[in-house]
């Protein structure tokens, strides 16, 4: 598998995303898990995102059993802060996202102490002695606190070499590009804002982590479903896609079926030609969803189709496309 620089981490281009491991929308077994992780590793992926919210603990948990069997310098990991996973009083209601999770539930912390005190016990589920990728989760209504205590507290850990690099994490590229200009992070994971139904990150956030030289983590490339498959109960950004967007992405589907490819190899391989990403992280709730994730990013996708995606402006004339098209 190709593999690529971010910072002083090497990592392969295709990464696992641990989210689904958490139940995201549906019960996962820890057998189902345990070889949907152990597939991809045969696979040749090195790189894998976990973070405390992913089942409330469970996804980390399963990472963890299984990545503490292997030498420690052969993967690489990234976990996330600003949420603390507390017992809440009373029953724990069923989550909307998650289910079958354990009795804890996510609190928003993103200060200087309380990142502490996530990544200590993010370890602790993980029975690792080190995180090498740091990142604030989702501080959307929290931009102050998260450069004030968060990112302190990140500086802090990178300095005494608990963390290799540090960043942010969200599904949104503008407050990424205020964090970028202010504060010195070596990534940052942006979800389904560089699709091929949205490339908002071309605007600003692409070309300036690119003058900084800062990595990008690419989830949510099928944009929660919908690039997979744009024909039944389609979801876009973990909700329920409307109608205008489900068009879209049939017309995209239909312009694969024109050439003979797959929407999801060329999501996928549209994303990773853009020279700012790093990792292309893929999440799966099984084996042979990731055995599928690799496959389409080998498929070839015929010249063919790039050309007429260009001619026909479905994409933002700025995206680059595969072998130049």
């Amino acid at each position: 598998m190709k593999r690529s620089r971010l910072g002083s981490l090497d990592v392969t281009s295709i990464g696992l995303g641990s989210a689904p491991l958490g139940g995201l929308f549906s019960p996962v077994s820890d057998a189902d898990a345990e070889a949907t992780i152990a597939r991809a590793w045969s696979l040749g992926v090195r790189f894998f995102d976990t973070a405390p919210l992913y089942g409330f603990g469970l996804a980390e948990r399963r990472l963890g059993a299984f990545l503490r069997q292997q030498k420690r310098d052969s993967f690489v990991i990234s976990t996330k802060v600003g949420r603390l996973l507390r017992a809440p009083e009373g029953d724990a209601a069923e989550d909307e996202h998650y289910k079958s999770t354990p009795r804890e539930r996510p609190v928003f912390d993103f200060s200087h102490d309380g990142v502490m005190r996530s990544v200590e016990e993010s370890l602790a589920r993980l029975g690792l002695d080190r995180i090498d990728v740091l990142l604030v989760h989702d501080p959307d209504d929290h931009y102050d606190e998260a450069v004030a205590g968060a990112f302190r507290a990140l500086q802090r850990l990178r300095e005494d070499g608990t963390a290799k690099a540090i960043g942010a994490g969200m599904n949104q590229s503008e407050m990424l590009t205020r964090f970028a200009e202010a504060v010195p992070v070596d990534c940052f994971l942006l979800a389904g804002r560089y699709t091929l139904l949205d490339q908002g990150a071309l605007d600003a956030l692409f070309p300036l982590c690119t003058a900084k030289n800062i990595g990008i983590l690419l989830g949510g490339i099928y944009n929660s479903g919908i690039l997979a498959n744009p024909h039944t109960s389609a979801k876009f950004n973990y909700q329920d896609a409307d109608a205008a967007l489900v068009a879209r992405a049939r017309e995209l589907d239909a312009l694969c079926r024109k050439h003979g490819t797959e929407l999801k190899a060329a999501a996928l391989q549209f994303c990773i030609s853009h020279p700012a990403v790093t990792v292309a992280v893929m999440g799966a709730r099984n084996a042979a969803e990731v055995a599928d994730n690799i496959a389409m990013s080998e498929t070839v996708v015929p010249t063919a189709f790039w050309q007429e995606l260009r001619a026909r402006n479905l994409v933002d004339a700025r995206a680059p496309l595969p072998g130049g098209a």
